[in-house]
Parts: C-alpha cells; sequence; structure tokens
C-alpha cells in the first residue's frame, strides 16, 4: 500500500511541485493550501507524514502542529516543516514542538526525497522494534487472542485463519474451548475500534466469555442463549467496557452427535455449504452487540451439518474492501466467491488461500473459521 504525504502549504505552485516529485517516486499525496484545510483531511485520512509550510496566512504551521498535539489520533503522525526560512529560531521553535525535522523549499529534488525515505524507514523500524517488544511481553504473559491450533475432534475438522490490519494488533479474537471430549465451543468475535485499542480490550471480552462458559458448563448448562445472556449482562455493568461493544459469534460442537449449536450477538451470519444440492445457506442471530444493552435477548438455533457440508464463521473484514478511497461491505460479493469456489470443488486450503489473496489492500481484520463434517 503506497504511504500517504498531507502536504500543507498557501502556494498552489510549491504544493504541486512537491506533489508531483513524491507521486512519481511512489508516494500518495493529499495537498492542502490551509490549516482548516488539512484538519478536514485529517477527519477521513490519517497520512504516514505531514509536511507544512512555517508561513501561512491565518493559522500558520506553528499552531497547526499545536493543535495536532493536543490530538490523541494525530499527535504521533511524523511532522516535517517546509520553509523558506532557514534562521535558527523558526528552525529551533519547529524542532520545540517535536517535529522530527525541517526541510527548506531550495533543497534539491533527490535530497528531498532521500530525506523522506531515511525518514519514513526510520519511522518503521522504530514502530516494529517497538512492536516485537510488545508481542514478546504477550507472549510472555500468555495473552493470545487467536489459538496456534485448532482442537483434532472425532466429527468435525476446524480450520481457521486471521491477518491483522496492516501487521498492528487489532480486535478479532478467536478462541476454542473444549470442556470435556465430548463438547467444543467455537468463538469468533471483533471488539468495535481500532488497531490496539480494540487489541487490548480483546483480552477482557475473551476472560469473560470463558469465564461464562466454564461457569455455565459447570453448572451443566450448555444453553448457548443463557451463556449470552449472562455474558451480556456483565459486560454491560463493567465500567471499564462503557462504551465498547463487540459482536461475538459462539457454536457449541457435541462431538458425540455430531450435532452444532449457534447463537450470535451482531455478528454476521454463519453460512453453510450444502453438498447435495450445492448451494450456499446463511444463519442470521437477532443478538445485539454485546454489552450494548443490559438486555440482548439472545437465542439460540440447532445447524443440521450432514458429513462433508462446511460452515463459514467470518468477521467483519473479510467482507470489506475500498473503492474510491471508501470502505465498502459487501457480503453478497463474498458468499458469490465462495459459491465459486466451492462449485469448482476447491480444496479448504485452497478456499482460504484465495479468499485471502485480496487482502493484500485489506481495510480491517481478517478472520475466518471453516467447520467441516467428517
Amino acid at each position: 500500500m503506497n504511504r500517504i504525504i498531507l502536504l500543507v502549504d498557501d502556494d498552489i505552485f510549491q504544493l504541486r511541485l512537491f506533489e508531483k516529485l513524491l507521486t512519481s517516486n511512489g508516494y500518495n499525496c493529499k495537498i492542502a493550501l490551509s490549516v482548516d484545510e488539512a484538519e478536514s483531511i485529517l477527519q477521513s485520512e490519517t497520512p504516514d507524514l505531514i509536511v507544512s509550510d512555517y508561513e501561512m496566512p491565518g493559522k500558520d504551521g506553528f499552531e497547526f502542529r499545536r493543535r495536532l498535539l493536543k490530538e490523541d489520533s494525530f499527535k504521533n503522525i511524523p511532522f516535517l516543516f517546509l520553509t523558506s526560512v532557514n534562521d535558527k529560531d523558526n528552525v529551533q521553535q519547529g524542532l520545540d514542538l517535536k517535529a522530527i525535522d525541517y526541510i527548506a523549499k531550495n533543497t534539491p529534488p533527490s535530497h528531498i526525497l532521500s530525506k523522506i525515505d531515511n525518514l519514513l524507514q526510520a519511522v518503521r523500524e522504530h514502530y516494529e522494534r517497538s512492536l516485537s517488544e510488545i508481542k514478546g511481553i504477550a507472549e510472555r504473559l500468555n495473552l493470545r487472542n487467536i489459538p496456534k491450533k485448532a482442537p483434532k475432534l472425532k466429527h468435525f475438522k476446524i480450520d481457521y485463519f486471521n491477518q491483522s490490519f496492516q501487521n498492528q494488533p487489532g480486535g478479532d479474537f478467536i478462541d476454542f474451548i473444549q470442556t470435556n471430549e465430548r463438547y467444543t465451543f467455537i468463538i469468533l468475535g471483533d471488539v468495535m475500534g481500532k488497531k490496539w485499542g480494540a487489541w487490548f480490550f480483546s483480552f477482557s471480552f475473551l476472560s469473560y466469555i470463558r469465564s461464562a462458559i466454564r461457569l455455565c458448563v459447570y453448572d451443566e448448562n450448555y444453553s448457548l442463549s443463557e451463556i449470552l445472556n449472562k455474558l451480556n449482562r456483565v459486560i454491560h455493568d463493567d465500567e471499564l467496557l462503557s462504551d465498547i461493544f463487540s459482536t461475538l459469534s459462539i457454536v457449541l460442537l457435541d462431538d458425540e452427535l455430531g450435532t452444532v449449536m449457534y447463537a450470535g450477538a451482531g455478528d454476521l451470519p454463519i453460512l453453510k455449504f450444502e453438498e447435495e444440492t450445492m448451494e450456499l445457506h446463511q444463519f442470521k442471530s437477532d443478538g445485539i452487540l454485546l454489552g450494548f444493552s443490559e438486555f440482548g435477548d439472545y437465542n439460540e438455533m440447532e445447524i443440521k451439518l450432514d458429513v462433508d457440508e462446511e460452515l463459514y464463521m467470518i468477521s467483519d473484514g473479510m467482507i470489506d474492501f475500498e473503492l474510491n478511497g471508501k470502505k465498502k461491505s459487501d457480503i453478497n460479493l463474498f458468499k458469490e466467491k465462495l459459491f465459486n469456489f466451492k462449485q469448482n470443488k476447491e480444496s479448504i486450503q485452497t478456499i482460504k488461500d484465495r479468499l485471502f489473496d485480496k487482502h493484500v489492500s485489506q481495510v480491517d481484520d481478517c478472520s475466518i473459521i471453516i467447520i467441516k463434517k467428517v
């Protein structure tokens, strides 16, 4: 994905020169003639770098930077000052505002490119080191929202795949909870929010889900609707999770009888491919997002699954895509692709590989769980 640079300058000629230089070298540029225009762009775009002139009528570059530093969403975006003035006072004032560096307008184009390339590479390397350290700490604390492997069952085969957005931890979570040799709960959820925040809260939701299932099973209660209703009430009353909501699909496999029960909270439909009729069916829950209301009124249903038939549990990222710079969702497009794969007798591994081919340009975390009756 091309890196986005926001260019801010009241001189349109200068802006176009920089835009042409950067776009011809693989960057995606957004241009603004004022601070107000720049802030409007930031409402819908998060650039990898902001390059702003010092001197502009009205709000100048210094005020723009000060305003960004007050916003959690923008304060950590790398920032370069662009100026025709090279006096030390202006340079120092910019650096005091935590700008990474500055570029003089008379700098040769090759030097500008080198400076921006090197800066973004340094930022990326720093981010990757930080991410690696955090992941390492999470591993040592056994904090994991995606399991290492699926359980092996007698009557079901489980495959799954997760791909986080831009290799950053996100809100999708998966779990397999085997309470005994007979019963296995399959969990797929998506915490509302972006990146690190959603990732952090996913552990809270997983903890509650695991506890609710274990407590109900302890009382020999395997009702998915009761589990969801109890879980929802606890989450709704948790002040830590106030205004944090999550979707949830929960499937209960009975490995003795070969039956499948399903309940959901604000989730996407579960899809079933029927081998004999070569048809794709969907099963939709009517439960609302976890934590949204004290009473969720969750219901459960049995899904009849014959040998060689498959169920598909998916997160929102599997149906999301970008069109003309805007995020779109289309479950029917996903169903059409899946149906074509099944008509062509593609293997589960091939289906997973081909479904995730499109996500080189994904716009959200993507997760899929495939349950096959064997």
